[in-house]
């Protein structure tokens, strides 16, 4: 069974090393798109190898490039950490509320979010929990694909959210094999579905569910009748 985070991990150690997009995505077999995603901000410094492939003046072009964007993104963070400011209560409820409208279960009476992002499932729970969810009310069940490594993917997920393993249901496996070429290596830990239960709380419930419904109604009311123009 192939381990993917430890092809992340191979792919991080070659470009610190100072291998090309190129030479990383032969050696891995990923995308150069999926290395520019996971170590844009990895200095890079050309090794003899690569300047021996490319050339001295095209690794040196290369690595130029490669710095100045580096550069644009520092940059560019620093604006945005001074622009955003320090996060309220307010700022996190409406931000969820966002999450919840874009990715979350809008059927059935279920609370349910579905990200492949950790950042984002984070997030959201973060969200559940200022609204007075318990953590023990928290259910979690991965969505993989032939080439996940089961164990690691429960491990990341239950390490990155602090969701106990013994809270996870049973994991899914999509064996599509039109969308198994397409996803491969792209979700290393797959995609994460969080479900918060009513855990005797009839609170958390389908009247939480229908109050976040009408939570996000009333928010999308206000945005359209907004003078803001």
């Amino acid at each position: 069974m192939m381990h993917t985070q430890s092809i992340r991990e191979r792919a991080l150690a070659l470009r610190k090393s100072g291998f090309s997009y190129t030479y990383i995505s032969s050696k891995t077999g990923l995308s150069k798109s999926t290395l520019s995603g996971w170590l844009t901000e990895i200095p890079y410094n050309p090794n003899k190898e690569t300047i021996a492939s490319f050339g001295k003046a095209r690794a040196a072009a290369s690595a130029r490039r490669a710095e100045l964007r580096q550069q644009s993104i520092q940059e560019i963070r620093k604006i945005a950490v001074k622009e955003i400011g320090k996060i309220s209560r307010r700022d996190l409820f409406i931000f969820g509320l966002g999450l919840y409208l874009g990715e979350g279960c809008k059927t059935n009476s279920q609370i349910r979010m579905i990200n492949s992002d950790s950042h984002i499932i984070k997030a959201t729970i973060a969200w559940f929990k200022m609204l007075g969810v318990k953590k023990e009310q928290f259910r979690m069940r991965l969505h993989l694909y032939p080439d996940s490594d089961v164990n690691q993917c429960l491990q990341f997920w239950s390490r990155t959210t602090s969701i106990p393993v013994s809270q996870f249901q049973k994991h899914q496996v999509d064996k599509r094999t039109d969308k198994k070429a397409k996803m491969r290596h792209k979700l290393p830990f797959g995609t994460a579905q969080l479900t918060v239960q009513s855990g005797g709380r009839k609170e958390y419930g389908v009247l939480f569910f229908r109050k976040i419904k009408l939570w996000n109604e009333v928010l999308l009311s206000g945005i359209k009748n907004a003078d803001v123009v």
